[in-house]
């Protein structure tokens, strides 16, 4: 039964995946989610059921459009499989519980940001705030209910103030370095993680950001002049704070 609700959760990650990209496509450009129907963005030919099959369709058209041949991005591929098998890893870790609702949907909301920043280099308000709002009011609902993976108002409320104040300092500083939509970003990975798991989710981000970055400079692929978005550092943490956040805490004996 297990494998089971795994394969089917493996499906649905697959299909909510498929959405991720139409969000990543779409929102940064100010266009409507929901219509158009999905096409290809250079002959403009409406797809059809077959050809919006996640994971499956990409491979089966070896990553070209049926009708005109020009190249999908693989971007959507690894969008659809990260995503599905984020999904069946969650509910082989969490069961149906609230905490499988609640990590599966931040999750989405962080891979949103990092392929919408990893193109664009941008961290769109329209998924940040309403981000913040939701984590307001699960962190208000726990209250009443506790969930695991849901601090409280106050731990809630601490992790916003730390993560934004941790970031709004180095944006003033260095205008330019450091992007306003990182420093949001960060505000709301506090406030998702709560305190004190606020805290190795911004030493994460900021050490594997600085040591990719040391390396794409050493490997020559980017220049010192070259924008390296943060966006996907600090999401890719948070995601690894919700999941292991209290391993972190023990390792670095943050009390």
């Amino acid at each position: 039964m297990t494998g089971l609700c795994s394969a089917l959760f493996f499906l649905l990650g697959a299909a909510t995946g498929s959405f991720i990209n139409v969000i990543a496509d779409r929102l940064p450009e100010g266009r409507s989610i929901i219509s158009p129907p999905s096409h290809c963005p250079k002959c403009q030919q409406t797809l059809s059921a077959r050809d919006l099959i996640p994971i499956f369709s990409y491979l089966l058209l070896k990553g070209h459009c049926r009708y005109c041949g020009a190249t999908i991005p693989m971007r959507l591929f690894w969008v659809e499989l990260g995503t599905a098998m984020l999904f069946a890893f969650l509910y082989w870790r969490y069961g149906l519980s609230w905490e499988l609702m609640i990590v599966a949907f931040y999750c989405c909301l962080f891979i949103a940001l990092i392929a919408i920043d990893l193109e664009h280099n941008i961290l769109p308000n329209r998924i940040v705030y309403p981000g913040m709002v939701i984590a307001g009011a699960t962190a208000l609902v726990a209250e009443f209910m506790p969930v695991a993976t849901q601090p409280g108002l106050a731990r809630t409320a601490i992790g916003g103030i730390i993560g934004f104040c941790f970031l709004l300092l180095p944006a003033l500083i260095y205008r330019g370095g450091m992007g306003w939509g990182d420093v949001k970003l960060a505000g709301l990975i506090g406030l998702v993680t709560g305190f004190p798991l606020v805290l190795p989710a911004l030493l994460l981000a900021i050490i594997s950001g600085g040591l990719t970055a040391t390396l794409l400079l050493l490997l020559k692929v980017k220049g010192r002049k070259d924008p390296i978005p943060f966006g996907p550092f600090l999401s890719v943490a948070a995601m690894v704070t919700l999941l292991w956040g209290n391993n972190l805490l023990e390792w670095l004996d943050i009390p």
